[in-house]
Formats: C-alpha cells, sequence, structure tokens
C-alpha cells in the first residue's frame, strides 16, 4: 500500500477520534468553522479558551508532522492572490452553510444527519467544478 493512503488513514482515523472524543467530553459537534468564527465573531466567548486550544492544534500539529517527516509536498499555487482569495471564499461559504468539513462532513454524515449530508454533497460538487473551472478551463491554477 503506497505510503500516501496510510497517512490519508491515519489522518482520518485521527479526524474522526477527535470529533467523537469532542462529543462526548463537550456534548457539541467539532465544527471547524463555528469553533473558529466563535472566536472572531466573540459569541464563543465564554468557552475562548478551549476554542483557541483547538485551533492552535490544527495549525501547530501539522507544522510539527511536517517538520518531522522532512517537510510537506504540495501542489498548491504560488499565486498569493489565488490562495487568499480561495481562503476568504471557504470561510465565507462555510459560514453561508452553517458548517464545514469537519462538522458537515464527519460529524453530521457520521450521525446520519440529512442536513449534514446534503451539505456535504454541495460543497464536494462546489469543489470539483470550481477546480474544473479554474485549472481546467481558465488556466489560473
Amino acid at each position: 500500500m503506497p505510503f500516501d493512503w496510510i497517512m490519508g488513514l491515519a489522518g482520518g482515523a485521527l479526524i474522526g477520534t477527535a470529533a467523537a472524543l469532542y462529543l462526548l467530553v463537550n456534548g457539541r459537534i467539532m465544527g471547524a468553522s463555528g469553533i473558529i468564527g466563535g472566536l472572531v465573531d466573540g459569541s464563543g466567548r465564554h468557552n475562548w479558551i478551549e476554542r483557541a486550544a483547538l485551533v492552535a492544534g490544527l495549525l501547530i500539529v501539522p507544522m510539527i508532522a511536517a517538520i518531522a517527516m522532512g517537510g510537506a509536498q504540495t501542489h498548491l499555487t504560488g499565486n498569493w492572490a489565488v490562495i487568499i482569495a480561495a481562503g476568504l471564499l471557504v470561510g465565507v461559504g462555510t459560514r453561508l452553510a452553517n458548517g464545514c468539513t469537519s462538522g458537515h462532513g464527519v460529524c453530521g454524515i457520521s450521525r446520519l444527519s440529512l442536513r449534514g449530508i446534503v451539505a456535504t454533497v454541495f460543497y464536494i460538487g462546489a469543489g470539483g467544478l470550481t477546480v474544473v473551472l479554474f485549472k481546467h478551463i481558465l488556466g489560473v491554477i
């Protein structure tokens, strides 16, 4: 089995385990966009330390893993305008959809939530169409 598949399987298992533990310990869904959104808009003041710790973990752990493995390979474009626009659009989209891949995809589908399943189908489809448009038709990325 190629190493990439093993790393993807391990990462998926870790995300699933983290989501299950978050639900078990806190009684809430581990939706990263909601957690970050609560920090940004101030609605999560009552548990900001917990939210900040999760966000820090989302940033620090991959950095440590990349350093430990000798760097991370990516096919990300070098065009900073595209990277910034993509990040902003993902952020706006997750707020409009009231959730992200961790909330709707991981937690919603595992709970057989119709809302989570429908949202996941739509954002995966939108992502696919975006890649076709911007990479294969426009050649921007």
